[in-house]
């Protein structure tokens, strides 16, 4: 268009010129006179026909912008095949399968308003390329029963089934269900990170995320074997865990790096915190001398345990698979001072207020804009990773043409596909062989009582962000034994 215009305004100069040399040196005034008059008229004539040249190339751009608006719509239109889990309207429906009452309430409640609040923000950006997104959540209790029975009625087939689950809490409800999702192609990201997730032989469905609860156990233990160097003590551990998936993968990483580090057991208590009598155990750790103690429980356990240790004079340092420890329980407690002083907690990922990264700030906004009456939390993240996971699968689902359960099954094991998280945790690939897939790398935290500050976000500033009292203090770190070890398979069989 730029060339016709000049192509345009040459020709109407080369005009200008040829009538004006075009008459004699030697004619009359009034034959000059009427010469530029008549020039004068062929530039306006001139000038009206380049206006005129200028509103139809407008009027070009115009149609071109109409055609470049109806091939995004017809984009946005294309067809794309489905089979479960999207309306006619053009609406993907996601399941969250999670304990809204039992003993990860707390918790799991703050998970699911973080990724809520993810879809609300992804939705009034306009969704992608015409489609939204609706959550179902349903409350499992941490009942394996009820969470079985949750998981059929968000696999049923049609509009009223989900596309995938992005939220599944709980071990020993995901092992339960992971043989029907395989045969119902159904994706499911767990709210658990046992090592079994990570084999395709046996969660080929299961989309895991983070490290698992076997090389978090390693890399905190190596860790706090040198902080307790550090203190010119000998290290020594004692072993705490629960039953099932949870305890038995942390105890699994806990004899690992032992064995790898010369570490000796001074106390194994694998899988023997169960019910509510706890006193042998607590009476073997004060007893066994150990000076590091390695957890993985509930938060209600843990706080029995722990401050039971402590009032009986134990002093050992402790650390444990997450969420042995739990702020919002353990902080406001009568030991608030003893974790600050014994405890180092192991994560997956930034804590609320993380300064330097840049998913974290826009956790931070969108929960003030829109929870402002919810208190912080450093579990949004969990909802948030949950969130970018899901959306990155629909999004190249819908460019391929295909947002059918089978097909995001099989984006998930396309060696090409990854996720990163905006600086919230370690990029994460799901390729078939397993030492590949495992994310070897957890965040260690402080935990300083002094800190610990729970305000609404709405409250939240640059100045006074609050704080859950867990400060980072090794991110993304990797010990020498996670780093180098060869993972065959998972550390544990399925307890069921």
């Amino acid at each position: 268009m730029r060339r016709m215009r000049w192509l345009l305004a040459m020709l109407l100069a080369f005009s200008m010129f040829a009538v004006a040399c075009g008459d004699s040196d030697d004619s009359s005034d009034d034959e000059t006179e009427t010469t530029a008059a008549d020039t004068d008229d062929d530039m306006d004539d001139a000038d009206d026909d380049m206006d005129d040249a200028d509103d139809d190339m407008d009027d070009a751009d115009d149609d071109m912008d109409d055609a470049d608006d109806d091939m995004d719509d017809a984009d946005e239109a294309m067809e794309v095949a489905t089979d479960h889990g999207v309306t006619s309207d053009n609406v993907i429906r996601l399941g969250l399968n999670a304990d809204l009452s039992g003993p990860f309430a707390s918790l799991v409640a703050e998970i699911v308003e973080g990724q809520t609040v993810y879809w609300e923000v992804f939705n009034e950006a306009g969704g992608y390329k015409g489609y939204t997104v609706e959550t179902v959540t349903l409350d499992s209790g941490y009942a394996t029963d009820k969470g079985i029975q949750n998981y059929q009625e968000l696999a049923q087939d049609g509009e009223d089934g989900v596309l995938m689950i992005t939220e599944n809490t709980g071990s020993p409800i995901t092992s339960a269900i992971a043989p029907d999702a395989a045969d119902d192609d159904m994706l499911v990201i767990p709210l658990s990170w046992a090592s079994l997730w990570p084999d395709p032989d046996y969660g080929a469905t299961i989309l895991e995320k983070q490290t698992t609860y076997c090389i978090e156990a390693i890399n905190a233990i190596e860790w706090l074997k040198g902080y307790v160097e550090e203190q010119g003590l000998e290290p020594s551990l004692a072993i705490v865990t629960r039953p099932g998936e949870y305890g038995e993968d942390g105890a699994a990483g806990a004899a690992i790096a032992a064995a790898e580090l010369g570490i000796p057991v001074a106390y194994d208590g694998t899988s023997q915190v169960a019910g509510d009598d706890r006193t042998a155990v607590i009476s073997s750790i004060v007893d066994s001398g150990a000076t590091m103690v390695f957890t993985t429980l509930t938060p209600g356990e843990t706080l029995d345990i722990f401050g039971n240790a402590v009032s009986q004079g134990f002093e050992g340092y402790w650390t444990g698979n997450s969420p042995s420890f739990n702020y919002l329980v353990h902080l406001s407690s009568d030991f608030a001072a003893d974790f600050d002083q014994y405890w180092f907690q192991s994560q997956y990922q930034a804590p609320w207020a993380t300064p330097g990264i840049p998913g974290m700030e826009t956790i931070m906004t969108e929960m003030a804009a829109r929870r402002p009456d919810l208190n912080i939390s450093d579990v949004y993240t969990t909802g948030w990773i949950e969130g970018i996971m899901a959306e990155e699968l629909i999004k190249r689902a819908i460019d391929d043409g295909d947002l059918t359960r089978a097909h995001m099954v099989e984006i998930s094991q396309d060696p090409s596909f990854s996720v990163e998280f905006d600086g919230l945790s370690a990029t994460q690939s799901w390729p078939a062989d397993y030492n590949e897939a495992v994310v070897r790398s957890s965040w260690i935290y402080d935990v300083d009582a002094t800190a610990f500050n729970i305000i609404h976000t709405g409250e939240s500033t640059p100045e006074n962000p609050g704080s859950s009292g867990l400060i980072p203090i090794a991110q993304d770190y990797v010990g020498s034994v996670a780093g180098s070890y060869n993972f065959d398979g998972p550390c544990i069989t399925p307890s069921s």
